[in-house]
């Protein structure tokens, strides 16, 4: 259950929603209201002192379905989605038409219960859609075992699309243990779960880098960074991260 934290002299512009202890460290939910910004509400997620996502900045996270999805041309498709955060690759792609269903992949079963239980903005939309489905476990490990895959009610299923949001980057990561998902051999276990010609999208909160390109060329093909630039408005300048996204051959 989410605990909030009332506190009468800033509950109109500061909440602490829910705040759980994880493996990964102590995971707050928060809203705050940005006065220098016409009073905007913003949700914030931490994880121990770092900052893993505000609904201020999602641009990059919409992208990621976007450019993703925008490459396949199959007229139903199944889609992963490997972290489920504030929600918004996941209702964008739920947005593309052809999307047929949508697993969402989460380790911690806290962020799963903020939508289920209403706490940020996108929850309802994400568990009315009955496309939708989310799956408590670790993407990582799910990835290198093809032979069950990401569906635990169905063993083995391929899918059309995996987005991946989860680490900050190839080489800035939640845990040390999801470093070897990056290599060659862990693409080539993730790639095991598409079907041919299936796309891997990933997102990256750095600049492109061209050992993960190599890596990525080794398994799939026409592997392309995109970089995608959006307005910080609490600095008022541009900021800009990565989308990877590569197709397996047909």
């Amino acid at each position: 259950m989410a605990v909030i934290f009332y506190d009468a002299a800033m509950s109109d512009n500061f909440a602490i929603l829910d705040s759980q202890s994880t493996p990964l460290g102590e995971l707050i939910l928060r809203r705050r209201r940005l006065l220098s910004l016409d009073g905007l509400e913003v949700f914030e997620v931490k994880l121990g002192e770092a900052f893993l996502m505000s609904s201020l900045f999602h641009d990059v996270e919409v992208a990621l379905a976007d450019l993703g999805l925008a490459v396949l041309d199959a007229p139903a498709l199944d889609v992963v989605v490997g972290g489920l955060g504030l929600g918004y690759t996941a209702v964008a792609a739920l947005k593309h038409p052809a999307v047929r269903s949508l697993l969402v992949v989460e380790m911690l079963d806290a962020v799963i219960g903020w939508h289920k239980q209403g706490l940020v903005p996108l929850g309802a939309t994400l568990t009315g859609d009955a496309r939708c489905r989310f799956v408590q476990g670790d993407f990582f490990a799910m990835a290198g075992a093809p032979e069950q895959g990401f569906d635990p009610a169905q063993p083995g299923r391929r899918f059309h699309a995996v987005l991946l949001d989860i680490d900050h980057s190839p080489h800035d990561l939640l845990h040390p243990r999801n470093a070897s998902f990056y290599q060659p051999d862990g693409l080539r276990r993730l790639a095991a779960h598409l079907h041919p010609g299936g796309v891997f999208a990933m997102w990256s909160d750095e600049p492109p880098d061209q050992g993960f390109l190599e890596n990525l060329d080794q398994v799939f093909v026409n592997a392309q960074p995109h970089v995608v630039k959006f307005h910080n408005p609490l600095l008022d300048c541009d900021s800009s991260s990565t989308v990877y996204v590569a197709c397996k051959a047909k």
